[in-house]
């Protein structure tokens, strides 16, 4: 009796309050959804910006398309029934790198720049 209400003691003292909690949720939500005007890599809201600069303008449409054809290959790879991760038969698609996304907590795209 004794040792189980040490062990109730100890479990609740590490516990955080549901405040915390609530808090902790909330925040990890907001800087995991993805808002509609972040830019991701191989995209450009305004391309008007390097007008001027065929260079980096040539640059980055090459950019573009080899991330395009990276997410042709995730998606290719997915499509594949022959290919197993390392934890056997695999049930979700990988598309943690996949470029193109929708606004929200999608677990798609790489921003330019990271948050958490």
């Amino acid at each position: 009796m004794i040792l189980s209400m040490q062990i109730s003691w100890l479990t609740l003292k590490n516990i955080s309050s549901w405040h915390c909690q609530v808090c902790y949720m909330a925040v990890v939500d907001t800087l995991s959804t993805h808002s509609s005007d972040e830019e991701y890599l191989g995209e450009r809201q305004q391309p008007w910006v390097w007008f001027g600069y065929t260079e980096i303008i040539e640059a980055f449409f090459e950019f573009s398309s080899e991330i395009n054809k990276i997410e042709i290959e995730i998606n290719n790879r997915n499509a594949d029934p022959s290919l197993r991760n390392q934890c056997g038969t695999r049930v979700l698609p990988y598309e943690i790198l996949a470029p193109s996304l929708d606004p929200g907590v999608t677990c798609r795209g790489v921003l330019n720049s990271v948050s958490i």
